[in-house]
């Protein structure tokens, strides 16, 4: 299917704040679909309170799996991160395991958090991004030590926004967290292998935005809506919204010559290292709590590598795009 491209060279950088990756550990580099799972109209009603029209159905099934910005009568009402379970198949090793793939983007509504804590709770085990030592847990109070450069962009666009900052809001103490992500040697370890860096990383990037630049006519929306006054928070929002949803194309400008890269397939793979763990040691619900553009690829693994299929798909509102 061929998806519109919008995603120009600021909003590159912008969607690695919003959904690829959280805070690092202090001595860290910087770092951080499936077939479209169908969703009834109920479903997408639940999510939003309203009943979606016809046109806005067949308009909301060409983004990808796992964020999109949900309209409403032609206008846009929210930014919406996906939820999809896969189940493990008759016959396969993990036959009548349950997998669910929760997006999240990293900067969102205070009532936004609370929901993915209630359901994170219900799970028999939840891993969760962070290059940072193994076993690493986040607390609160660790927050002002443990900021990036890259958590400090997006504490800013945070306050600008009116929103909330994930790591601030979501209990990584929790007893059924576990950490799934490389340590910061692992993730040098894997770049160097390749030959690759964090630098050759964010220029291909940079050039996959210089190409879509000419197609969508720069960032023109968004510096206007840097200086729209009082209601700056919900025209930036409504304007970067737009710009979140093409994560593959950001995916695919980390990619290197062979298709690789280490920001998404290389922390992935560590995720599902993890994952088959939990699997083996008998849990049966387990949810994998990432950056929804780590997702797609590892809807891929679950299907190709762990003889799972996606069975059902919900929405949560991250971003209310009507108000400031």
């Amino acid at each position: 299917m061929t998806r519109r491209v919008r995603t120009s060279g600021l909003a590159v950088c912008l969607s690695a704040c919003f959904g690829f990756a959280p805070a690092v550990a202090q001595e860290a580099p910087v770092a951080e679909p499936p077939a479209q799972a169908e969703t009834t109209e109920a479903e997408s009603a639940k999510a939003t309170d309203t009943e979606p029209a016809p046109a806005e159905e067949a308009k909301v099934a060409e983004e990808p799996a796992y964020v999109r910005v949900h309209e409403i009568n032609g206008k846009p009402d929210a930014l919406q991160t996906a939820t999809v379970q896969f189940v493990g198949q008759p016959g396969t090793k993990y036959d009548g395991a349950i997998v669910d793939l929760v997006g999240v983007v990293h900067i969102g509504q205070d009532e936004y958090y609370t929901e993915l804590k209630e359901q994170l709770s219900k799970y028999d085990s939840v891993l969760y991004e962070l290059v940072a030592p193994d076993g690493t847990r986040i607390r609160p109070e660790d927050l002002e030590k443990r900021r990036s450069i890259l958590a400090s962009v997006q504490t800013g666009m945070k306050d600008m926004l009116n929103l909330e900052y994930q790591l601030e809001k979501i209990d990584y103490m929790a007893e059924n967290f576990r950490h799934a992500d490389m340590s910061p040697d692992e993730f040098v370890e894997d770049l160097e292998k390749r030959g690759d860096s964090i630098w050759k990383m964010v220029a291909r990037m940079l050039g996959a935005g210089i190409a879509s630049q000419a197609k969508t006519g720069g960032d023109a929306g968004l510096i206007m809506a840097m200086f729209s006054g009082e209601d700056r928070p919900k025209n930036m929002k409504r304007a970067m919204a737009r710009q979140l949803v093409d994560i593959e194309l950001v995916t695919a400008g980390m990619d290197d010559a062979n298709g690789e890269n280490t920001l998404i397939k290389g922390r992935n793979r560590k995720a599902f290292e993890i994952l088959k763990e939990e699997l083996d040691a008998g849990k049966e619900n387990v949810a994998v709590f990432y950056g929804a553009g780590h997702l797609p690829d590892m809807a891929d693994r679950l299907e190709n590598e762990f003889g799972m299929k996606s069975t059902q798909t919900t929405w949560a509102n991250a971003w209310d795009l009507t108000r400031n």
